[in-house]
């Protein structure tokens, strides 16, 4: 947006300047043309002038008097006087035709000079005025030719001059209209593209502070898209930290009713389950009745499971994180798990170590192999049929975290169920408690890691255990 002001700014100022030259210089191509019909109608005073005088001079001749033709020399002075204004003529016209006009009557009135320079002398007699007079006719006629001439073309360039002048006064009035006009509308389309922005972001602000922290700025270019960038990730951290705080005040009342539950359960429970197996030793029972006192027990032990996966999830123990060598651990782990729980007819189970050396991680082992127990499990139940369960270790370089992969060839995840399978007691299972993920995801993020889920290309999921490096440990 700034980049845009200055370059309108220098755009306006540019046409300014252009403008104030063009004007100036039409102002002084009027002036100089003002200035030249002015010379030209000095130029015509003095024909005017030349013609008066030439003509006062013919009447004296025409008396026939020789006193008063020897008055002709006072006569001669004047139109001496005169011929700078003949002469001036040839600076004012450049075409061959008038040029050779001029040039005539120049002739003409030096003859004319000539003539009466010769009255002037003593003896002078009626032929020598007779032929000054038919010389000064000649110059009256001459002149006469040449004022005509002349004055069609003043006439002429004083319409253009005047025209000219007219012309350039509407422009100057257009102008001082004009001016102000333009100036209104460059302020009008700044002030448009900094007011628009601004009530964009006011209004995103306000439903920001009414509780809308799904609202985005959208549409905003130049510095102010960069803000509306800033102030979506802000709309979506205060996003998240509402998230994380409602989902701490659900855990910390998931937590004091899980301690209530566990107490005020687990007493009956124990009671019941010893009941069970004091009845389940009576000689007199029949296989029937012991029949279903074992699937009492079992349904005792169940309800024990939950309660006790309830409590873990709601008051998980505080991890205890040492520096731990994450293939060596994925050793005993995956035995473990082997010894324990088995394999499913045609499954495997892989473990396959990082590239290269792995830095040492920093997490609890015994909250780790929960965690590992916990994906193991759903992912044997993600593959029925059975099928490769992959445990893989890598190092993300740009995170700086060491990884652990439980990857899985099942049916995988549907994008419904994706934005849940971490919410405690959703799950897809017959059966299900729903809280496996939901405890490893609350493990993972107590010793400052992560847990995330990806589809594989060739179907199943992989679930990433991201972990801290241990400090100071570096990777060979």
């Amino acid at each position: 947006m700034k980049r845009k002001i200055i370059l309108g700014l220098t755009i306006y100022t540019l046409v300014l300047m252009a403008v104030g030259a063009w004007l100036a210089t039409t102002i002084r191509t009027s002036t100089d043309d003002v200035s030249r019909v002015i010379r030209l109608h000095r130029v015509e005073l003095l024909r005017e002038d030349f013609l008066i005088r030439l003509r006062q001079a013919q009447a004296d001749l025409r008396t026939g008097d020789p006193a008063r033709a020897r008055a002709a020399a006072a006569v001669v002075e004047r139109l001496t006087g005169q011929g700078d204004g003949v002469d001036g003529c040839f600076g004012c016209h450049h075409s061959a035709a008038s040029r050779a006009l001029l040039e005539q009557l120049q002739a003409r009135a030096e003859g004319y000079r000539l003539a009466l320079a010769g009255l002037a002398a003593d003896g002078a007699g009626r032929a020598e005025m007779a032929g000054a007079e038919a010389a000064g006719e000649a110059l009256d006629a001459q002149v006469l030719q040449v004022v005509d001439v002349t004055s069609a073309r003043l006439e002429a360039h004083t319409l253009d001059a005047l025209s000219e002048i007219a012309r350039t006064k509407y422009v100057v009035y257009g102008l001082v209209v004009a001016a102000p006009l333009l100036s209104i509308l460059l302020a009008f389309v700044v002030l448009r593209g900094l007011a628009s922005p601004l009530e964009a972001l006011l209004q995103a602000t306000r439903r920001l502070r009414a509780g809308d922290l799904d609202h985005r700025v959208e549409g905003l270019r130049d510095e102010f898209a960069e803000l509306s960038l800033s102030f979506n990730e802000m709309a979506h951290s205060l996003q998240e930290q509402m998230r994380v705080l409602e989902r701490t005040s659900q855990l910390v009342m998931v937590g004091e009713l899980a301690a209530g539950l566990v107490h005020e359960i687990k007493n009956p429970l124990a009671g019941i389950k010893a009941a069970t197996q004091v009845l389940a030793q009576e000689a007199g029972l029949s296989a029937e009745d012991r029949d279903v006192l074992r699937k009492v027990a079992r349904e005792v032990d169940g309800l024990e499971t939950l309660l006790k996966g309830f409590l873990a999830f709601a008051r998980p123990l505080k991890p205890q994180p040492v520096e731990l060598d994450l293939d060596a651990f994925l050793e005993r782990a995956t035995a473990f798990y082997r010894r324990s729980h088995g394999l499913r007819p045609g499954g495997t189970l892989r473990v396959v170590r990082a590239a290269g050396p792995l830095p040492t991680a920093q997490a609890d082992p015994m909250q780790l192999q929960q965690i590992l127990l916990n994906l193991l499990l759903n992912a044997a139940d993600a593959t029925p049929g059975g099928g490769a369960v992959e445990v893989r270790t890598a190092f993300d370089a740009d995170a700086g975290r060491v990884v652990l992969e439980v990857a899985d060839q099942g049916r995988g995840i549907s994008p419904q169920h994706a934005d849940q399978i971490f919410r405690p007691f959703f799950t897809t299972k017959a059966g299900g408690t729903g809280l496996g993920l939901a405890v490893s995801k609350r493990l993972a993020e107590q010793q400052g890691g992560t847990i995330t889920f990806a589809g594989q290309p060739g179907g199943g999921t992989v679930f990433r255990v991201h972990l801290p490096v241990a400090p100071g440990a570096a990777r060979a």
